[in-house]
């Protein structure tokens, strides 16, 4: 038996929260009978509606994906362009974890758990996530410590980061930078990097958490292990 919330969240139609209050709002049904009780628990034969319409339990499912170049990181798009679920083949009601801009590359990942999808996304979550940025200048070292300390965009200060330059062009002037934020604030990266005077060039993410992109090329995904999914809960619960 598993609490009727739960089962909703599961489903992918919405996050638990949001489920504990369609039930409380009384637009959930079991069995054709209006349930009200978050403590309510279900079993697999029962039948449950959600604004009387059926929930597809699906099989929950998570995935990494290296997301190529201009690929959008949404479940649809209004300009038909593709999107990170259409690189997927599965039939459950998949979603993103947080976005990767248009021209962004690298991991991302890929679930229909809502539960799981709100615990990476939560402000509190200080899961690390792993950049490599090229920049047009070359940055200074007062630069790195600014970004390490952390600046102000969209009116707040980011959380303390690390940065370490890769590789620097002085004839081209373009600088190689690795960066590590624990936040996951919109365009945060390129804010960061807009806040200390420069420009990013290109934007790849190379890990999040202890998920790498190793053994994938742009377009290509796989399955996340359960004992990958249960250390990045074990790491957003710290």
């Amino acid at each position: 038996m598993i609490r009727l919330q739960k089962v909703i969240a599961q489903s992918g139609i919405c996050s638990r929260r949001k489920a504990e209050q369609l039930i409380l709002d009384g637009k959930v049904k079991v069995n054709d009978k209006v349930i009200t009780e978050l403590g309510f628990k279900v079993n697999s034969n029962d039948e449950i509606k959600v604004n009387n319409k059926k929930i597809k339990k699906d099989r929950l499912e998570y995935y990494v994906l290296y997301k190529p170049k201009n690929i959008i990181s949404s479940t649809k798009d209004e300009k038909d362009r593709t999107t990170v679920i259409d690189l997927i083949k599965s039939n459950a009601r998949l979603y993103p974890i947080g976005r990767l801009d248009y021209d962004t590359t690298g991991i991302i990942l890929i679930t229909n758990d809502g539960d799981f999808a709100n615990l990476m996304m939560h402000p509190s979550n200080k899961i690390e996530k792993t950049y490599i940025v090229y920049l047009d200048g070359l940055i200074t070292l007062e630069q790195i410590k600014k970004l390490e300390q952390g600046v102000i965009i969209d009116g707040r200060k980011t959380s303390k980061a690390r940065a370490k330059i890769l590789q620097k062009d002085t004839k081209y002037k373009n600088t190689k930078l690795k960066l590590i934020i624990n936040e996951g604030r919109n365009h945060q990266v390129k804010k960061m990097i807009e806040a200390i005077g420069l420009k990013v060039k290109k934007l790849h993410r190379e890990s999040y958490g202890i998920i790498d992109l190793k053994g994938l090329i742009p377009g290509m995904y796989r399955e996340l292990k359960k004992s990958e999914k249960e250390q990045l809960e074990l790491l957003a619960k710290q």
